[in-house]
C-alpha cells in the first residue's frame, strides 16, 4: 500500500523533504501558512556554504563575549530579557562550545555541507532555474592589518578539514571585485561555495518541481498535530489532513507545534533583517562578500544588493530593531558604490538549537513523527541533504550521512 506523509512547513527543508519522499514513492502533502520560501528560506545571503563547519558556539566565541555584551558590535544585539527568560538554554549553548566539543561539531557540519553545491546544482537543473546558480566562491574580507594573520589562520583550518581557499591582499582583492572601494588590506577566496541570486525564487521553483510531479501544497495555518490511530493529524485553518507520517520542518515555529505534545526541542530562535540596495552606475559584484569586522554579507541579487545583518538575540514577535542592520549599511556603503535603497527592510528568524546543530530524525516515543528543523545559519545550503536524510530513515535505507550527532533524543527525552 502507498505510504502517505504530511510535510509542515515549505521553507527549502521542507521543500526538500517533501521532493526526497516524493522520489521514493510517497504521496506527500506540504503546509504552510506563506506560499513556499517566503519565510526564512527568503531572507538569507544566497550562499551554498560548503565551508560554513565551525560552529558559532566554537571555543572563540569565549574571548568575544565581553565585546557583545554592551550592544556596540554589530554582529549581535542581545535583549537581556529574552536572554534571562530562558538561562539554562544560554549556559548550554556555552556549555557546547567548550573546546572538548569543537571536533564533533566541525566533522558533523563538514558531513552536512559538503555535498551542498552539488545537491543544489541537481535541484536547481531539474527545477529550470540552473542560471540562478553562481560557482566562483565568496570572499572574505578584512579591514585591518591584522586580518592578514586571520585570513592565513582560517585558511590553515579549511586546509586541514579538505577545503581551498586562496589568502589575498589588497591588490588581489581588486584584481577578483575592481569596483570594492580598498579598504580591506586581507582577505580569503573559497572557491568551493556556490550562491544564488535569489534563495526565495529557488525555494519556490524547488516546490513548483514538487507539485508538477504530483506533490499536493495547502496554504493554511497549522493550530496543532495530532496522533490519529497510526498515523497523524494536522488541525489547521483551512481543515484537517491526515497521513501515516508528519515531518516537522516550521523552523523556529516548530516548537510551538511539538511541546502540546509533551517534547521540547529545546529550540531558539536568531532573529535577522536584510536590506537591498541599488548599486552606482558602473559598480558590480560577481559574488558574495563577508566583511568580518562590518558583521554582514552583501551579496548580488536579482532584487539589488543584498546587506545581511548579524545576530538579533530579541523575542522572536518582538518588534524590529533595526540599530545592526543601520550599522551595516553605512559600513557597506564604505566598502561599496551603493546607491538607494528598494524595498522595505525584511526580518527574519532563525532556528538554533544549544550545539549549533540540527535535529534531523524521528521523534522520541512517537513513531512517524520526523523532525527536521534547526539548521541556523545553513538550512538555506543544507535543505536537500536533510531531505535526503528524512527521506532514506523513513524508508529503512542507509542516510547519506550518519544521523547521529542530530538525533532529536540529544535534547528530547
Amino acid at each position: 500500500m502507498t505510504r502517505t506523509a504530511l510535510v509542515l512547513g515549505a521553507g527549502m527543508v521542507g521543500v526538500s523533504c517533501a521532493l526526497a519522499l516524493q522520489k521514493r514513492g510517497i504521496i506527500v502533502t506540504l503546509i504552510d501558512r506563506k506560499v513556499p520560501g517566503r519565510e526564512t528560506s527568503y531572507g538569507n545571503a544566497g550562499v551554498l556554504a560548503t565551508s560554513s563547519i565551525l560552529p558559532l558556539n566554537n571555543p572563540a566565541l569565549y574571548a568575544k563575549i565581553t565585546g557583545y555584551l554592551g550592544n556596540r558590535h554589530p554582529a549581535l544585539n542581545l535583549s537581556w530579557r529574552r536572554a534571562l527568560s530562558r538561562p539554562g538554554w544560554l549556559l548550554r549553548f556555552l556549555w557546547e562550545a567548550r573546546p572538548s566539543r569543537a571536533a564533533a561539531h566541525i566533522a558533523a557540519l563538514q558531513a552536512l555541507t559538503a555535498s551542498t553545491v552539488a545537491r543544489h546544482r541537481a535541484l536547481m537543473t531539474e527545477a529550470g532555474v540552473a542560471h540562478r546558480l553562481r560557482e566562483n566562491g565568496t570572499l572574505k574580507l578584512w579591514r585591518t592589518e591584522a586580518g592578514h594573520a586571520a585570513a592565513q589562520g582560517e585558511h590553515d583550518f579549511l586546509r586541514r578539514h579538505g577545503i581551498d581557499s586562496q589568502v589575498l591582499d589588497r591588490q588581489g582583492i581588486s584584481a577578483l571585485e575592481p569596483s570594492l572601494n580598498p579598504i580591506f588590506p586581507a582577505g580569503l577566496l573559497i572557491p568551493s561555495v556556490g550562491s544564488v541570486d535569489s534563495p526565495g525564487a529557488v525555494t519556490a521553483a524547488y516546490a513548483a518541481l514538487f507539485a508538477e510531479r504530483g506533490g499536493r501544497i495547502e496554504q493554511a495555518e497549522i493550530a496543532g498535530l495530532a496522533r490519529q490511530g497510526a498515523g497523524w493529524r494536522a488541525n489547521t485553518t483551512k481543515s484537517a489532513f491526515e497521513a501515516d507520517i508528519a515531518v516537522v520542518a516550521l523552523g523556529p515555529w516548530s516548537g510551538d507545534l511539538l511541546k502540546p505534545l509533551g517534547l521540547d526541542p529545546w529550540l531558539d530562535v536568531e532573529r535577522g533583517y536584510h536590506r537591498h540596495l541599488k548599486p552606482q552606475p558602473g559598480s558590480s559584484l560577481s559574488r558574495p562578500v563577508y566583511d568580518a569586522d562590518g558583521a554582514y554579507y552583501m551579496a548580488p541579487m536579482e532584487q539589488g544588493y543584498r546587506i545581511t545583518s548579524g545576530v538579533d538575540l530579541s523575542f522572536r514577535d518582538a518588534p524590529d530593531a533595526h540599530r545592526q542592520i543601520d550599522s551595516v549599511t553605512a559600513a557597506a556603503r564604505e566598502a561599496f558604490p551603493l546607491g538607494g535603497v528598494v524595498g522595505d527592510t525584511w526580518r527574519g528568524a532563525r532556528p538554533t538549537l544549544p550545539d549549533s546543530l540540527p535535529m534531523i530524525g524521528e521523534a522520541p516515543r512517537n513513531s512517524g513523527l520526523w523532525l527536521a528543523f534547526g539548521n541556523q545559519h545553513i538550512g538555506f545550503s543544507t535543505g536537500p541533504i536533510t531531505g535526503e536524510m528524512i527521506a532514506a530513515m523513513v524508508c529503512g535505507e542507509t542516510p547519506p550521512v550518519d544521523p547521529t550527532p542530530f538525533r532529536p533524543g540529544r535534547y528530547i527525552s
